[in-house]
């Protein structure tokens, strides 16, 4: 089952991935089938990320840099263990979100560049077909 899901999201398109979605649930059907139930309802959801250019998928499909962060939200939490009212608690999480932002703005984790770009030609491209259309 494992190896099935690495192929679907390895896919290079959504209909590819759909393929491959298929094949494994028919090889999966009789051993796992509220498995395969529960893929299939969020399968498009998941296959959401693919509309994006190739380069940032790898980034942006997973939820790592969130979980990261909630991680070190409630590791500094532990430490204070207790605030005195809810604007304290705020204030600590706006600290670490500026200190993260400080830090990513040196790494640039995902140049977005090429995104705008790819986001302008596909406006473009839309708003072609709009006035072909009228």
């Amino acid at each position: 089952m494992g190896e099935g899901l690495k192929q679907i999201f390895s896919s290079r398109n959504p209909q590819e991935a759909r393929q491959r979605f298929d094949e494994l649930a028919v090889q999966m059907e009789r051993k796992s089938p509220k498995a395969i139930d529960c893929l299939e309802q969020g399968l498009e959801d998941s296959l959401a990320v693919m509309a994006l250019p190739s380069k940032y998928r790898k980034r942006l499909k997973s939820t790592n840099m969130q979980e990261r962060l909630i991680q070190e939200v409630r590791r500094r939490e532990r430490v204070i263990r207790i605030f005195p009212n809810e604007s304290s608690a705020l204030r600590l999480m706006g600290a670490l979100l500026a200190e993260i932002h400080e830090e990513w703005q040196a790494r640039r984790y995902l140049d977005m560049t090429d995104f705008h770009e790819w986001v302008a030609e596909r406006l473009s491209s839309s708003e072609d077909a709009v006035v072909s259309i009228r």
